[in-house]
């Protein structure tokens, strides 16, 4: 079984003004009635979230409409990194060349040689807020948060929007709720744990 998450995470927000855009994105959610204001015990790791609103279908499309959620909404604000939870990375791409470092082998096992300084740098990130990677393919060194994770198993930011068992998220919805934040760059970190 387990729970599944998907947390909305906005790449851009600064670490002075993620609260600010953390009380945009909420009042945008609460406006259009897909979560409710009172937080209750209804997300995992946080002791207390926002539960779905009478407009929850909104967030997904009619195919999934039926599925209504199991949990809330945790709203994240300060550094964090936001992963996919279980398994390992499958691949990353360097935003200088457009080369893709593979890293797990073709018997689906984490390639530790590959993985190591993408690993190093991860924890400095979460620790310091600012790590770089040389590329291995161009050399270049790139902070970590400007990567590519496959399937965004990885966001390295200042905000997120973590929603518990609920439905899959329309593209519609993702568009309408990344409108909110003023043109910041957006991404979906989903996963299961």
């Amino acid at each position: 079984m387990g729970d599944y998450f998907q947390t909305i995470v906005d790449l851009d927000a600064s670490p002075e003004e993620a609260a600010a855009y953390a009380d945009r994105g909420l009042a945008w959610l609460l406006s259009e009635g897909m979560v409710l204001p009172d937080r209750t015990d209804c997300v995992l790791g946080a002791p207390l979230g926002h539960p779905p609103g009478p407009n929850w279908a909104g967030v997904c499309g009619p195919e999934d409409a039926s599925w209504e959620p199991g949990g809330g909404l945790d709203v994240q604000v300060g550094r964090t990194v936001f992963s996919a939870g279980q398994g390992e990375p499958e691949a990353v791409t360097c935003p200088r060349c457009e080369a893709t470092t593979r890293l797990i082998t073709d018997t689906w096992q984490s390639d530790d040689e590959a993985w190591e300084p993408f690993g190093a740098a991860l924890r400095t990130w979460d620790e310091e807020g600012e790590a770089d990677v040389v590329c291995p393919a161009c050399a270049a060194s790139v902070p970590l948060p400007e990567y590519r994770w496959a399937d965004d198993f990885f966001a390295f930011a200042h905000l997120g929007f973590e929603f518990w068992n609920w439905p899959h998220f329309s593209d519609e919805f993702l568009t309408r709720f990344a409108d909110v934040f003023e043109g910041h760059r957006t991404v979906r970190v989903w996963g299961k744990l």
